[in-house]
């Protein structure tokens, strides 16, 4: 086992057409967005005019804010869209919106990792595997295990966040997930009381947030506890597992200890960094990631 970089496979729908100056550029679909990106602290492959010319909507932050801003938008430019994902057997639609903390509702970088929930899910065999997606966000993993045939429990503390998700289920064509609006550690301690196993464990956490009733989640605090719980939810015999950070003060190696602290060796391990490549070769670095299968 060794540190990997991956890259998801290319996407007709999405595309990183430059990155540089703490920004980048990218299409969904038809529109192509910039916004700021901290870790592009490179120059830029293209000329300020050429952003310009191509961007249609341009993130602004707010005077003191790291997250909060305002889009700029260019005539012809809609505030919310749908783009087809279209790989191996998942067939699944995202609805994309221009947010107020500049994210649109997709992180393309996972598309490395759909691809393996679906095949993994078709692999356990059970007739309707368990699947646990935590902070799950606007749901695309778990779109992609409902496709191959999961049931699906969703788990995300904010209530719009959870309507998002509905919302790209239904455009799928997809059913019957469960969706739970509550905070993360008081969900998998519940369920760890209960008994309650899956086969798949879908983890996404975040470097700071805030729980429905506030509850206060800090990754530096909680992240340890947190796996220790889910160690004791994750099915002996049948199972996957993948966790994604994207908090700059976590390398690899640090969630490599944390992994194998509370699952032990486990096999088919892989993790590392993952990243996007822009047109000029440039290699984004967005988070690291540890998954392990039996499948």
């Amino acid at each position: 086992m060794h540190l990997q970089l991956m890259a998801p496979p290319a996407w007709t729908e999405y595309e990183l057409i430059d990155t540089g100056g703490f920004e980048k550029l990218e299409r969904f679909g038809p529109y192509v967005l910039s916004r700021p990106e901290p870790q592009a602290i490179w120059d830029k492959s293209l000329s300020k005019e050429e952003w310009q010319g191509r961007a249609k909507a341009v993130f602004r932050r707010d005077k003191g804010s790291q997250e909060k801003g305002q889009w700029e938008t260019r005539p012809g430019m809609n505030d919310r869209w749908f783009v087809p994902f279209r790989q191996g057997g998942l067939d699944l639609s995202f609805k994309l919106s221009l947010s107020s903390f500049k994210h649109v509702g997709i992180f393309p970088e996972q598309g490395a990792n759909w691809s393996y929930i679906y095949d993994k899910v078709k692999a356990v065999p059970v007739e309707r595997p368990k699947v646990l997606n935590l902070f799950a966000y606007t749901g695309a993993a778990s779109l992609a295990a409902r496709q191959a045939g999961a049931e699906v429990t969703h788990v995300d503390a904010v209530k719009q966040v959870i309507t998002w998700s509905r919302e790209n289920m239904e455009a799928s064509g997809l059913d019957n997930i469960r969706w739970v609006v509550e905070d993360a550690m008081k969900f998998v301690r519940r369920e760890e009381r209960r008994g309650n196993t899956y086969h798949g464990l879908i983890l996404d956490p975040p470097a700071y947030g805030r729980g429905p009733d506030g509850e206060k989640w800090l990754l530096e605090e909680h992240l340890n506890e947190l796996l220790r719980t889910c160690a004791q939810l994750l099915d002996k015999e049948h199972f996957f597992l993948i966790i994604n950070l994207y908090s700059l003060g976590f390398s690899a190696l640090i969630l490599e200890n944390l992994m194998r602290a509370h699952f032990g060796p486990r096999p088919n391990t892989e993790y590392g960094e993952l990243y996007l490549p822009d047109s000029f070769g440039k290699r984004l670095p967005l988070g690291v990631f540890y998954r392990f299968s039996s499948l």
